[in-house]
């Protein structure tokens, strides 16, 4: 397996405008009582104390797909990484309004937390629109490379179901050139319309109804761990 730490560096900002009063006061009162914990394995009873199937998300923007995963699977657990400040105080705020206690936040790279789960006990992985990185010589920092993709096979459990959402074509085609060489995923689109039509069970963000009113395509993709 490709080393994690080779891909893991973090890019772009981590915070855009100044938190509210009322916002800062969320995240100084909430985030500390849905954190992940800093150290050590991970898995449902730690987190959630119970057993339960365990979904993550990679950097969850303004949270409104985490929280809408939340709150139509109750009886799972929801993990949403995001390094950028302002994200984690919109899914606080999905989270306080919609009083869901099955989602924790880890504000930062996403890999850090995946890699402590044990292999085969994730029931699903989200990236969704992640930044596509046009220029060629940034490539590699792409979240959809073998390194960050080997992790993420290794963590899921056979069955279990890998999520990508892109309105970038470059990214588009990138993705699919690199999971066209994996093994240990099955694509499950049959036609095109498959990948071109949001699932029921895949709420809409903000960012989606951003990028169709500016002309843009959105890709649903949708692997399985084999």
């Amino acid at each position: 397996m490709n080393d994690p730490a080779s891909i893991r560096r973090l890019y772009g900002r981590r915070q855009g405008h100044k938190l509210r009063v009322g916002q800062a006061a969320l995240f100084e009162d909430l985030l500390p009582r849905v954190t992940v914990p800093d150290t050590g394995p991970l898995d449902a009873r730690t987190l959630f104390g119970d057993d339960r199937p365990l979904e993550v998300e990679i950097g969850f923007g303004a949270g409104e797909h985490l929280a809408g995963q939340a709150a139509m699977r109750p009886g799972h657990g929801f993990v949403g990484c995001e390094p950028f400040l302002n994200g984690v105080v919109g899914a606080l705020n999905h989270i306080r309004d919609g009083q869901l206690d099955n989602i924790r936040l880890h504000m930062g790279d996403a890999l850090e937390v995946i890699e402590r789960f044990a292999d085969a006990s994730l029931e699903r992985v989200y990236l969704l629109h992640p930044d596509p990185w046009r220029k060629a010589r940034h490539a590699k920092r792409r979240m959809v490379n073998h390194g960050p993709l080997d992790l993420i096979a290794a963590k899921l459990r056979p069955g279990a179901e890998f999520r990508l959402g892109t309105d970038d074509p470059t990214y588009c085609r990138w993705a699919m050139m690199v999971m066209n060489q994996r093994r240990d995923f099955v694509w499950q689109a049959q036609t095109a319309a498959d990948f071109l039509t949001r699932p029921a069970d895949w709420p809409e963000t903000r960012y989606e109804r951003k990028a169709r009113r500016q002309g843009h395509e959105v890709w649903y993709f949708r692997y399985v761990r084999v």
